[in-house]
């Protein structure tokens, strides 16, 4: 038997791996399949199953795409409705990979439909949890995505708890727990930088697992300092209903190199989105007007989720040389497939023709802090509102960059704006948005809070984030 997690760090999700005597399960699958296949086809296996653990919200998965390429039966459990063919798994069903088998255990409350999946060994000893978004490492799956007019956040929450504690923590101790995601994942709000952990183990740490928790305290907590979820995820979760379609052919007219011309006309006949995904070092000091600033090097697919509203929305982009695919390959991971090229060359050739060219003030901590003295600045800071209530500087207005289209009249442009987040990735594309509307007095703090703590700045009392309410 083979287990191998595929993790991917942009999006902080987990798919699996698992094959034994020549078949191969596939669990939480990426849009991109071919890797898939891949490792099948090297080690002589084939893909009998593709398992998702629900409808997920925060990234389009590949399911559709790896059955019809490689024949293999799509399996969600019980309450799933989808556009395409699937086998709905009854609770309790049994799966034969090779010399394992996978029992389909329905842990409704994250969303209805939602199912782990456990792993059974040659021998028959419960080996894996496959959790999906039901159980993380440190946490458990925010009960308010499937929020409908007779089911209310608490109802999924209160359905989570018998989850848990009837179908999960009831397994062996030794039982190895692998989740959909890891810290970062908007899907949980206390997830553990770690990607595994043992059942037993998240008995004793994992604070939604206390053994003399009531149902009416796990409700209130797991309900307690949950932020909206990005705009994105339902619209993620509905594609994942229907079907996405196959990854080929969004490389195919993504990964277009564009003369300066063509470029110009497409932004300007499409009304596409100019998207800069270099380092926000480079972009600071020269960008095409207008262009919005998402770094690839960044957590880009989450981002490009929550602040591009429109998953059909045209976009052509600026990337370092020879990550051009990459691009267009992590804008499909959320769903958005309408990219049509990117310019040929670079930031380099756009100047080359003496093209315009904007920029963007970025100043030192030190400097703001001599400025600080002197008068009464406008500082936006535009990290979560959990962040800025940890600590903050005093006097600065907070304007979460994750609801910057909800809160555009808070700004104003006839002043001056010094806008920082934690390490100046965030504050970047708040400022480029900014520029893009039209906001020419921004200036951006290098090094975000990190740098700011180090001065004299008068900063709040630190408040720890996880006694927040």
């Amino acid at each position: 038997m083979k287990i191998d997690q595929i993790y991917t760090g942009c999006l902080a999700q987990g798919a699996y791996y698992i094959e034994s005597n020549g078949e191969v399960a596939i669990i939480d699958p990426l849009r991109e399949t071919q890797p898939y296949i891949n490792k099948a086809e090297k080690n002589g296996a084939k893909i009998k199953y593709i398992f998702e653990t629900h409808f997920h919200a925060d990234f389009v998965s590949g399911h559709l795409d790896l059955a019809n390429k490689t024949g293999a039966t799509i399996i969600y459990g019980p309450n799933a409705t989808t556009s395409f063919d699937i086998h709905q798994a009854k609770d309790g069903e049994i799966f034969e990979l090779g010399k394992v088998k996978f029992k389909v255990l329905h842990t409704p409350g994250h969303t209805q439909e939602s199912s782990s999946y456990l792993l059974i060994d040659e021998n028959g000893k419960e080996n894996a949890l496959f959790s999906g978004d039901t159980l993380f490492i440190g946490d458990v799956g925010r009960p308010d995505l499937a929020v409908k007019s007779d089911l209310t956040q608490e109802d999924l929450a209160s359905m989570l708890f018998d989850s848990l504690r009837n179908k999960i923590m009831t397994l062996p101790d030794d039982v190895i727990v692998y989740p959909a995601h890891g810290a970062g994942s908007a899907c949980g709000k206390n997830m553990s930088k770690e990607t595994s952990d043992t059942l037993g183990n998240q008995k004793k740490v994992n604070y939604a697992l206390r053994a003399n928790m009531t149902r009416e305290e796990f409700i209130k907590e797991v309900t307690t300092g949950i932020l909206p979820p990005p705009q994105y995820f339902q619209k993620n979760a509905m594609l994942n209903k229907t079907g996405a379609s196959g990854l080929d052919e969004i490389l195919e007219k993504g990964s277009i190199p564009l003369d300066i011309e063509t470029f110009e006309a497409i932004a300007n006949h499409e009304e596409a989105l100019i998207l800069d995904t270099r380092n926000q070092v480079d972009f600071k000091d020269g960008f095409i007007p207008n262009s919005i600033f998402i770094g690839i090097d960044g957590s880009f697919a989450p981002w490009v989720g929550a602040l591009i509203t429109d998953l059909k929305q045209p976009i052509v982009f600026l990337a370092d040389e020879g990550r051009e695919e990459e691009v267009v390959t992590r804008l499909s991971r959320v769903g958005y497939d309408n990219t049509l090229g990117y310019l040929k060359g670079g930031i380099d050739a756009w100047k080359k023709a003496g093209k315009e060219v904007d920029a963007i003030e970025s100043i030192p901590a030190t400097q703001l802090a001599e400025d600080f003295k002197s008068g009464s600045l406008n500082v936006l800071d535009v990290r979560k509102p959990t962040e800025y209530s940890a600590e903050h500087i005093e006097g600065a207005e907070n304007v979460a960059l994750d609801y910057i289209n909800e809160n555009m009249d808070k700004i104003s442009k006839d002043k001056t704006y010094h806008i920082h987040c934690a390490g100046g990735y965030r504050s970047m594309i708040f400022s480029s948005i900014l520029k893009s509307r039209g906001f020419d007095k921004v200036i951006d703090v290098a090094g975000g809070f990190k740098a700011i703590s180090e001065t004299d700045l008068p900063i709040t009392n630190f408040v720890c984030p996880t006694t927040l309410k």
